[in-house]
């Protein structure tokens, strides 16, 4: 839904335009009591929200001078305005709106930024979430360049307590050690995390059977399947069914039989 949103330039080139406009139209159509200063609230509140509050301040300072200019350059207005206690009173105005809605701005970004972290984290291993873990794949087949994708699936977390959690944050750890820095580790289901790697050196099957090894010191009955991009499949759906699979014979081949497809 943000992507929808205007962005942070759209919005600075819209209060640039206001600006422009507003004094335009007040230097030829502004008459005693009319008021279109007052329009130069809207272009200070947008330049705040497109750069927080010391922009939106000295937008502020912006408008009191445009203002000022635009009543000397206008042949109705009695320049006698300026010198005015309303002109002070203004321009202080026209800064605290502006610094204000500036503040109020960069906080509600922050917080919008804080609430896309945590809507693609995991709350109990701090991983990437299936949310994140879709976007990760989708971004790799954009790309187009081959890539594996490892799958690490164990009993289900009911049966790993009183330790379940101590557990899962094990295992985390131990796939973000053997992970390279370019490679993605999420948690995508209760007992099941998935690897999304660039192809290296050695086999898949090599590398799943390496990390099966290091996993199973800390959860026993961990059992791990991969699928190769694109030899096993175009989308993310066939990857996984493809990395399922092999994951679901190594089980038979374990004699784990407790874990559900």
């Amino acid at each position: 839904m943000h992507a929808n949103l205007p962005s942070t330039r759209a919005v600075a080139a819209a209060s640039a335009l206001l600006f422009g406009g507003i004094f335009m139209l007040f230097v030829f159509a502004e008459r005693p009591g009319l008021g279109f200063g007052h329009l130069y609230y809207i272009a200070i509140a947008l330049a705040a929200l497109a750069g927080g509050a010391s922009i939106g301040a000295g937008a502020g300072l912006l408008a009191a001078g445009l203002y000022a200019a635009g009543v000397l350059l206008n042949p109705v207005v009695h320049a006698s305005v300026v010198l005015r206690e309303g002109t002070l009173l203004r321009a202080v105005t026209y800064v605290a709106i502006g610094a204000l809605v500036g503040w109020f701005g960069s906080r509600h970004r922050q917080l919008v930024a804080e609430l896309r972290v945590l809507a693609d984290r995991d709350a109990l291993t701090g991983l990437p979430n299936t949310r994140a873990f879709e976007l990760a794949i989708s971004r790799r087949l954009d790309h187009g360049q081959p890539f594996l994708l490892v799958l690490a699936a164990f009993e289900p977390v009911f049966d790993l307590e009183p330790s379940g959690g101590d557990d899962l944050r094990e295992v985390a750890d131990k796939l973000l050690a053997a992970a390279d820095p370019t490679d993605e580790v999420s948690r995508i289901a209760a007992n099941e995390f998935a690897l999304l790697t660039d192809q290296r050196t050695g086999t898949p099957a090599d590398l799943a059977s390496q990390l099966e090894a290091v996993l199973t010191a800390t959860i026993p009955g961990t059992s791990v399947g991969w699928s190769l991009y694109p030899r096993d499949g175009d989308n993310a759906l066939a990857l996984y069914r493809a990395a399922n699979e092999r994951l679901y014979a190594r089980r038979i081949l374990h004699g784990y039989d407790r874990l559900g497809a």
